[in-house]
């Protein structure tokens, strides 16, 4: 399911104010991903409840999914990504291999990514599967 909203001007990373822009937001039955465009951040994508592979999955396929990190054709890609996790409660392999296969992604189109809000239930996965040392994980 597709929606359309405008960000209000207040919802920030690291106390700087996102510039109003346009956002897309994704909605599964459990899983929301809302994606702005800032030109201080990039493209910020703010994930909120469970990141699991039965959330992910529920009314998109693989495939629309993954093109929801994508830039519509035409548009200028940004330099960065920024995945913002402070919404997401638990995270199962399918959304690890999410972020892992859209980190390579992003090296080979020379797009920075980093992930913020990490808590540490998540954290503790990326650690457990040696991905903290590869994933860009910034704190908040």
């Amino acid at each position: 399911m597709l929606a359309r909203s405008r960000f209000a001007g207040n919802r920030s990373l690291k106390g700087k104010i996102m510039a109003s822009a346009e956002t897309q937001i994704w909605k599964s039955a459990r899983l929301t991903i809302e994606r702005g465009d800032s030109e201080e951040q990039g493209t910020v994508f703010r994930f909120s409840g469970p990141f699991t592979g039965r959330d992910m999955y529920n009314s998109l396929s693989p495939d629309a999914f993954r093109s929801i990190f994508e830039s519509a054709p035409g548009k200028e890609q940004p330099p960065t990504h920024v995945f913002d996790l402070r919404e997401v409660p638990y995270m199962d392999s399918t959304g690890l291999g999410m972020l892992a296969s859209h980190y390579v992604r992003c090296q080979s189109k020379g797009i920075r990514l980093s992930i913020v809000g990490v808590n540490p239930r998540v954290q503790e996965l990326f650690r457990l599967t040696g991905m903290v040392s590869v994933l860009p994980i910034a704190s908040l």
